[in-house]
């Protein structure tokens, strides 16, 4: 079993650009956003259900899931967001442990937005924050998915507060600097979490 780093962060922290510099020091990334699109691409089971919860006007005219107008729902009423959950979330989890048991390397990255709020972080190793100012996240969000300040606003709302989230770090990435700043600190982290793979390995090994 590969030595597990949870990577987390709120919306807009730059967690994608992390976890690409981490794939290509040649770390295995699994990571729970495209689990999440692959249980709802066309032609399975929970996009059909989804369908026919919200009706069909939440597809598009390809037939894919309309993202941008499935979020606005949820986030305007609990309720829905629940029965969302309860749905995806179980078929999440399931494609998540397929993936990390089929791993074979010494640590592997398990990127995950929401590690706090669904309670997951006794499934990592260890967990890495990267973390920015609040107003950074507004205004990378609102460039990214196009959205208004309320409806960013709305967004950070949602998941758990960043004084919340630091306190479960083992490690904090700050991605408030230079593209270079980030890589070096991405370069050392590599480093560390191959030494403590190895000493994880050896520990279980010897049990």
């Amino acid at each position: 079993m590969s030595y597990i780093v949870a990577l987390t962060g709120g919306i807009g922290s730059g967690k994608s650009t992390v976890s690409d510099a981490f794939s290509r020091l040649g770390v295995p990334v699994v990571d729970a956003d495209i689990i999440a699109r692959q249980v709802v691409k066309p032609g399975t089971v929970a996009l059909q259900q989804i369908a026919q919860h919200f009706g069909s006007s939440i597809l598009l005219a390809d037939g894919s899931l309309d993202r941008k107008k499935l979020r606005a729902k949820i986030f305007s009423d609990p309720d829905e967001k629940q029965w969302l959950n309860r749905l995806l979330h179980p078929l999440i989890q399931q494609q998540t442990q397929q993936q990390i048991s089929s791993i074979k390397a010494p640590y592997l990255l398990w990127v995950v937005p929401l590690l706090v709020e669904n309670n997951l972080c006794w499934r990592a190793n260890r967990i890495l924050v990267v973390d920015v100012s609040i107003e950074t996240q507004l205004r990378r969000t609102m460039a990214r998915d196009g959205t208004n300040q309320q409806q960013a606003e709305q967004i950070l709302a949602a998941q758990t507060s960043r004084a919340a989230r630091l306190s479960y770090a083992d490690d904090v990435l700050n991605n408030d600097g230079s593209s270079d700043e980030l890589m070096n600190k991405i370069a050392q982290l590599h480093q560390k979490y191959l030494t403590l793979a190895h000493e994880f390995n050896r520990q279980d090994s010897s049990i």
